[in-house]
C-alpha cells in the first residue's frame, strides 16, 4: 500500500510539473489528465471512492471544455514538446525545487499518520465519503443546478466559437 501510494504521489507530481513546464495545451492536457487520474486512484485508495469519482469525471469533463477552448485559440502548427530545449529547462527546474523542498523538510514529514477514510469505522455510522454526498445534495442542491446549467452553457459556447471553418476561432469576419 505505502509503494503504491508514493508511485501515486510521484505520478501526481510528474502530472503537475508537466502542466507547469509546457505552454502547448495539447502537452498541457495530458500532463492533466495524468494529475487528476493519479489523484484520483489516491483518493480511492484512501476509501473515498465516490468522491475518487466525482473528482474524476467532473475535473475532466471540466478540463476538456476547456482544453477545447484553448486548443481553439492556440492553433500552434508545431507546438513546443516535452523534448525542445525551454520546455526541458523548466521541467528540470521545477522537478529540482521538489526535491530541495523534500530535502529541506524531510525530518518534518509525518509518515504514520495517513490513515484512510474508513479508518475509524467502528466509531462511525457511515462511510467517510457518503456524509458528504447527503450535504451536497441537500444544502447544495441549489448550487449544483445552477453549476451543471452553466457548464452546459459553457459547452455550447465553446462549440460555438471552434464551429468556423478551418481557421479556429480567430477568424477575420
Amino acid at each position: 500500500m505505502t509503494y503504491t501510494m508514493s508511485l501515486l504521489l510521484i505520478g501526481l507530481v510528474l502530472g503537475l510539473i508537466a502542466v507547469a513546464s509546457n505552454p502547448s495545451p495539447y502537452f498541457g492536457a495530458l500532463g492533466l489528465v495524468l494529475a487528476a487520474g493519479t489523484g484520483s486512484c489516491m483518493l480511492g485508495l484512501e476509501g473515498a471512492s465516490f468522491l475518487c469519482l466525482v473528482l474524476f469525471l467532473i475535473y475532466l469533463g471540466g478540463m476538456l471544455v476547456v482544453f477545447a477552448y484553448t486548443a481553439a485559440l492556440a492553433s500552434d502548427p508545431y507546438p513546443e514538446t516535452w523534448g525542445n530545449r525551454s520546455v526541458a529547462t523548466y521541467a528540470v527546474a521545477y522537478a529540482g525545487g521538489v526535491f530541495v523542498t523534500g530535502v529541506v523538510f524531510r525530518d518534518s514529514w509525518c509518515k504514520g499518520l495517513w490513515a484512510p477514510a474508513d479508518g475509524l469505522g467502528d466509531f462511525s455510522v457511515f462511510r467517510g465519503d457518503t456524509g458528504g454526498v447527503a450535504l451536497m445534495y441537500s444544502l447544495g442542491g441549489g448550487m449544483l443546478v445552477i453549476s451543471a446549467w452553466v457548464l452546459l452553457l459553457t459547452l455550447f459556447v465553446v462549440l460555438e466559437l471552434t464551429r468556423g471553418l478551418n481557421r479556429g476561432a480567430l477568424r477575420v469576419v
